[in-house]
């Protein structure tokens, strides 16, 4: 499934470039912890977490992620996304809990 139908679905609202909504996702993973995220994410996973701080870029361009959803409707600082445009790295918000939207994702990627 990709992007553009992940945001629809799950009501996401873009923080960076629209550019990549194409790309397809083959899962997810939720961690607010970087090293975790960096030892278990697979290539085009969304990673789902609260952080929105700089390094969450480096860590999705790092783990080739197909894109970051951040929960509790924060929003990262200007220099976040600054640098997700410059990487184009997708970065979606949403008002959801991770518990909530992890749940929603499983079900819309699984079929369910």
């Amino acid at each position: 499934m990709n992007l553009k139908k992940i945001k629809k679905e799950l009501d996401l609202k873009i923080l960076s470039s629209e550019e990549g909504l194409d790309k397809e996702v083959s899962g997810a993973y939720t961690s607010d912890l970087l090293s975790d995220v960096i030892a278990n994410s697979k290539k085009n996973f969304l990673w789902i977490t609260l952080q929105i701080h700089l390094n969450i870029v480096a860590v999705a361009q790092l783990k080739e992620l197909a894109g970051i959803i951040i929960v509790n409707s924060r929003e990262p600082d200007s220099d976040t996304l600054k640098k997700a445009e410059k990487e184009k790295c997708l970065l979606f918000s949403t008002e959801k809990t991770a518990f909530e939207i992890s749940g929603k994702l499983y079900q819309l990627l699984k079929g369910k």
